[in-house]
């Protein structure tokens, strides 16, 4: 199977995830094909893992398999075509990876060291851990509600670069005259954002969307400047895409309500009017008031951290942010980034937080390095750092960082130095903002803006993921291994044997040598 082949390889991922019967729902957002399956125990997550296409599986309230940017669109199409049935799956494609796609072994021999399918194993059951303590009321709440925004990030993204474009021209005092039309085209999305959000809340809420639409539609009506609530006039978008949320929630539950008690012959007819009436009145002389006030606190409070907070606010941010993955509260920022870029134009929190990914790559580095004996993890990283690159970090953390436990403090550490330089530069008033989500990493770079232009943007941005780089490699080459894990993981590569007649004396490190770091003595922390 080639990875550069979409259909061949939808064709491989299709019996690997229990077969076409198995698959009730296919969506897919910026790296992952996001599969709804009936019958979980049906996937093999080993050969899935193994294709040469797939950078990673993870197993949340989705099946979601890693395919990276722009390859995901392309595989998604070719997956929903077989399961329309207009192909059919070729003999040769459906057999998954073969015994040439698994990763390469260590060299040590067996037994010897840790490998890769060591750490993809401890992967896993940090994985089942995390998704076992995030299934909470709470936490399935929050990645509901990031499934209301996901299918709009293309659309984010697509607006956000020709926002991009028609800044850049702008600034150079280039074509005049094709900025309106860059304008209507950049803007004319963001203007109806409130409705597709109530559209997609009731639709993954359980509601009619349409009807979610509908009343999230009154948000951005022009004729609610006439309308009064708590002694202010309204204005047309007041609450934007968190009251366009709460009005679509609201709608759903009406919704239901009313039909529990509606008789069948006038369902169709009072149901759609009562839930449109009612949340509708609701929205106007309450929900909007109110989302106003929280949308206006959040681009405040990031105003604030930024001005004020500077390198500390981003020394944090992007130190906590793989933690706050972990803990599944990450999803919270989608609302929030989102708010942002309908407030201000862009959001000033993702460049920071695009810096974790920076430490992380930094951290395989180093790793790769280190562990110059042990073949299959480095093969791994080999596999997975050009999508890190790209901001695509989970083959990295759930196949590397993660599992060894202290690269993955140290990458946090890389994060964290990285956030703080694009925080710092953020409090000097060049701070950089990302007029969409989605990106990260390089990837990042088309959607930068900022007070000062794009390429004082695109330099601070720069400066954070050298930054990052830099710290992640060098905190996890010299503190993110204890003498005890470089033996356990296999870390010196293997040796010629010294020739016949020599005599036996004290070993000199050669270049293969990882060196022996600071204070190797130190415990290891628990990694599994």
């Amino acid at each position: 199977m080639s990875a550069d082949d979409p259909r061949a390889t939808a064709e491989a991922v299709l019996p690997l995830v229990g077969g076409p019967a198995n698959v009730h729902s296919v969506a897919h957002c910026m790296t992952r094909l996001r599969l709804g399956l009936r019958d979980r125990s049906l996937v093999d997550a080993a050969e899935l893992g193994a294709l040469s296409a797939v950078l990673g599986v993870v197993e949340d309230d989705t099946c979601q398999i890693v395919l990276g940017p722009g390859v995901v669109a392309r595989v998604t199409s070719e997956f929903r075509a077989l399961l329309d049935g207009r192909r059919e799956p070729e003999d040769d494609g459906a057999a998954g990876a073969g015994p040439d796609d698994a990763p390469e072994g260590s060299d040590d021999g067996p037994g010897t060291a840790l490998g890769a399918e060591d750490l993809a194993r401890r992967g896993a059951a940090i994985r089942a851990e995390a998704r076992a303590r995030n299934a909470t009321p709470v936490k399935r709440g929050l990645r509901r509600i990031a499934n209301v925004f996901v299918p709009l990030i293309p659309a984010l993204i697509g607006c956000g670069i020709v926002a991009g474009i028609n800044g850049a021209l702008t600034d150079l005092g280039w074509a005049p005259a094709l900025s309106p039309a860059l304008t209507a085209i950049s803007s004319g999305f963001m203007s109806l954002i409130a409705v597709l959000v109530g559209h997609n809340t009731a639709k993954e809420f359980g509601g009619t969307p349409v009807l979610g639409a509908a009343v999230a539609g009154v948000i951005v009506y022009a004729g609610v400047a006439k309308v009064e609530a708590f002694g202010h006039h309204l204005a047309p978008g007041q609450g934007g895409v968190i009251g366009a949320l709460a009005a679509a929630l609201l709608a759903v539950q009406v919704e239901r309500r009313t039909r529990r008690v509606m008789p069948d012959a006038l369902d169709v007819l009072l149901t759609p009017t009562v839930t449109v009436l009612v949340t509708g009145l609701v929205t106007l002389f309450g929900l909007m008031f109110v989302a106003g006030e929280v949308s206006t606190a959040i681009g405040d409070l990031a105003t604030w951290l930024l001005s004020r907070g500077g390198a500390l606010a981003g020394l944090v941010l992007g130190g906590l942010f793989l933690p706050l993955v972990m803990l599944g509260l990450h999803q919270a920022l989608i609302p929030v980034h989102t708010t942002l870029i309908q407030q201000q134009g862009s959001t000033v929190l993702l460049p920071i937080l695009a810096m974790a990914g920076a430490g992380q790559v930094g951290c395989a580095v180093a790793v790769y390095l280190r562990l110059r004996g042990n073949a299959s993890i480095r093969a791994t990283i080999r596999s997975a750092l050009p999508a890190g690159f790209l901001g695509v970090g989970e083959p990295l953390i759930y196949g590397v960082s993660l599992p060894l436990g202290r690269p993955f403090v140290t990458a946090c550490l890389g994060g964290a130095c990285g956030g703080a330089v694009v925080g710092l530069l953020g409090q000097l008033g060049a701070g950089i903002g990302s007029t969409a989500i989605g990106p990260s990493g390089w990837a990042l770079f088309p959607l930068l803006t900022g007070p000062r232009g794009f390429a004082v943007s695109a330099a601070g941005y720069a400066a954070g993921l050298l930054t990052g780089y830099a710290t992640g490699f060098l905190a996890t080459y010299w503190l993110g291994f204890t003498r005890e894990m470089l033996d356990e993981l296999g870390a010196l590569a293997p040796r010629h044997a010294p020739a016949t007649g020599t005599a036996p004396g004290p070993e000199t490190p050669g270049p293969d040598s990882p060196g022996p770091g600071p204070d190797l003595d130190t415990p290891a922390t628990p990694r599994s």
